[in-house]
């Protein structure tokens, strides 16, 4: 194996691990979005953990304002948007704190 050929390798691996990474983070993110949106709704428990997988699985933006119409909480789509770029963030720390 020549020197051209370990770079390359060492590159597509950092590639692949840092898209492992983010999917890592965008999922966490969307928990913990989640789990705030449950925690607006007034739902405990395991009412809330479903919620915030539930909202891991769908379209969540979508998903959550209409979950908020319903229960009646006024959050718009500006203030989902914030709270994701927060939730982003303390996934991030979650993520590589535990890596």
């Amino acid at each position: 194996m020549t020197t051209f050929d370990k770079r390359k390798d060492a590159f597509e691996n950092k590639f692949a691990h840092d898209a492992e990474l983010e999917f890592k983070i965008t999922v966490r993110r969307n928990k913990l979005v989640g789990e705030w949106a449950a925690g607006l709704m007034g739902l405990e428990g395991e009412e809330a953990a479903g919620y915030a997988k539930s909202v891991v699985q769908a379209d969540f933006i979508g998903k959550v304002l209409t979950d908020f119409a319903v229960a009646g909480v006024a959050v718009n789509d500006a203030a989902i948007r914030a709270m994701l770029a927060e939730k982003t963030e303390a996934a991030r720390q979650q993520i590589l704190s535990a890596a």
